[in-house]
């Protein structure tokens, strides 16, 4: 018994002190490293856009971590540890490689456990000389943990999380849920209130300053440019630049023609007027008679729950088309193919058809140009199709870009669509096709109406004179729309591609084959 304090005395580190045979009581905490993991095929490389945590902050597992950004979307990672996170190895704006250390986090694993850094003997002290840089001194002298599972704190998203400097600001429940709503840092809100307390007014004036700011901001005129400015390619825009790069391999088969969109433009008039309420805004929403008596009064109706980001207005010509684009797809099982390359010369490559149309859609945003994907368009309504279009905007707005993998998965569209008429008056474009973007891909220009004076109008009367009928006065006016498609001509002949072009406007300038289709 005497032992022990007598080594003490003479001299023995202190550390043995604190060291204990029992893992079920004593824990050890060891630095593991955080590598970033393949979060997609064919990616190699992600650029770190936002930490979520900071150095010597506590993290658990499942907790947000950082958000990077890859060629085809943003990614959330979330941390496989609980502990204290020591080393931000990657800097915000850097470029991460797969397989690289993003971060230290500080862990504390109990004795045996495996893969745990192996601890000195009670009786023997641990040389200094070969300590690991990656040590801390919670290695050398241990400390005791409470027994039980720590409990868990909220994550970021909770709607009831506050942050440590939130939560030592004095202010009433009203005032942070005001806060929190408004998406306001309590920490940086000067209070006016007894002892410091932060008054819901104080929140108000907060805002107010700060949007006054954003708005002198946007009023600084920039002076004249004195000389060259070198401005390094971000990261989407680098890599649209390997996409462009890559598109040289594929020999492009160029069609241009133009559809008549005037019985389409009747039709969506008449279904913007009977748009189902879960797509449309609660403040567009009117209630009719026949809503007073409920459909769910005998049984109960499913209810479905449309995000906010998702619903709309009206309807425009974009859905439409798409839904068209799809019934010709269902009869052209080329164009719904998807091209797997050879890995060596003495393999041929092959198609694989698919049994839905995907159809991907070229959307430029303030981050860079993305290409989404919609899958089995032909089983989804006009409705679900505008809806889903709508959503993928949304996404693609926001800074940094929201898009993920569930909306831009691996196996793209095997038909891309450019609705490049949507933001500019021309009426045909030169689109390109890059590889693993399917076997074709169409840009559509803007429609405009025009008056028609096409031979159909005219016919040779009983003199065998070139005549019109005098109801249409030498035409008609028609609203037409320019197409232009580039198609893989590896895989896809141009006889073919023109066939494929003509059985779309089949379904276009007769849209009541839809009906038909449906019945």
């Amino acid at each position: 018994m005497l032992a022990r304090p007598l080594r003490l005395l003479i001299g023995k580190p202190r550390a043995v002190s604190y060291f204990h045979t029992s893992s079920a009581v004593w824990g050890r905490k060891t630095i593991q490293r955080f590598n970033l993991a393949d979060i997609g095929e064919g990616i190699t490389e992600c650029e770190v856009i936002k930490w979520s945590v900071k150095p010597s902050s506590p993290i658990a597992s499942f907790d947000p971590l950082c958000e990077v950004q890859s060629d085809k979307a943003s990614v959330e990672i979330t941390s496989p540890f609980d502990g204290i996170v020591k080393e931000l190895l990657i800097k915000e704006g850097e470029i991460a490689k797969v397989g690289s250390a993003l971060c230290l986090i500080e862990v504390e694993e109990e004795d045996g456990e495996e893969g745990a850094v192996e601890e000195s003997s009670a009786d023997t002290p641990a040389p200094q000389a070969q300590q690991s840089p990656l040590q801390t001194r919670e290695e050398i002298h241990p400390l005791p943990t409470e027994p039980g599972t720590p409990a868990r704190k909220l994550h970021p998203m909770d709607p009831n999380f506050i942050s440590s400097s939130a939560r030592d600001v004095l202010a009433a429940p009203s005032v942070r849920h005001f806060a929190r709503k408004q998406g306001v840092e309590l920490a940086s809100v000067p209070g006016t209130g007894k002892g410091g307390r932060v008054e819901k007014s104080d929140v108000e004036a907060f805002i107010s300053s700060q949007s006054s700011k954003a708005e002198v901001e946007q009023n600084v005129v920039v002076g004249k440019q004195e000389g060259d400015v070198v401005v390094e390619l971000g990261r989407t825009r680098y890599g649209m630049w390997k996409a462009m790069v890559k598109s040289l391999e594929i020999p492009h088969f160029g069609y241009s023609t133009t559809l008549d969109l005037t019985p389409l433009d009747k039709l969506m008039y008449k279904l913007s007027e009977h748009i189902p309420p879960h797509y449309l805004l609660p403040s567009d929403c009117q209630e009719s008679s026949s809503q007073l008596i409920s459909p769910s009064a005998f049984y109960p109706v499913e209810q479905v729950e449309i995000p906010k980001s998702a619903q709309y207005k009206k309807l425009t010509m974009l859905p439409i088309l798409l839904k068209t684009l799809s019934k010709a797809m269902e009869e052209w099982p080329l164009f719904r193919a998807s091209i797997t390359p050879s890995s060596d010369s003495s393999t041929k490559p092959t198609l694989t058809i698919r049994p839905n149309a995907d159809i991907s859609i070229a959307l430029s945003t303030p981050t860079g140009l993305y290409t989404p994907t919609i899958q089995n368009v032909n089983s989804q309504s006009i409705y679900d199709l505008a809806s889903r279009l709508k959503h993928l905007s949304h996404l693609g707005r926001q800074v940094p870009s929201q898009l993920t993998p569930k909306e831009m998965p691996k196996r793209g569209g095997t038909i891309t669509v450019s609705n490049v008429g949507a933001i500019g008056a021309g009426d045909f474009a030169h689109p390109i096709l890059v590889p693993g973007g399917g076997v074709a891909i169409v840009a559509l220009g803007r429609a405009k109406w025009v008056w028609d004076v096409a031979d159909d109008h005219w016919y040779y009367d009983e003199t065998g004179e070139y005549v019109h009928p005098e109801d249409n006065k030498g035409g008609q006016r028609r609203l037409k729309m320019g197409i232009s498609w580039s198609a893989d001509h590896r895989v896809v002949e141009g006889a073919e591609m023109a066939a494929f072009v003509e059985c779309w406007r089949g379904w276009v300038e007769k849209p009541e084959r839809i009906i038909a289709a449906g019945v």
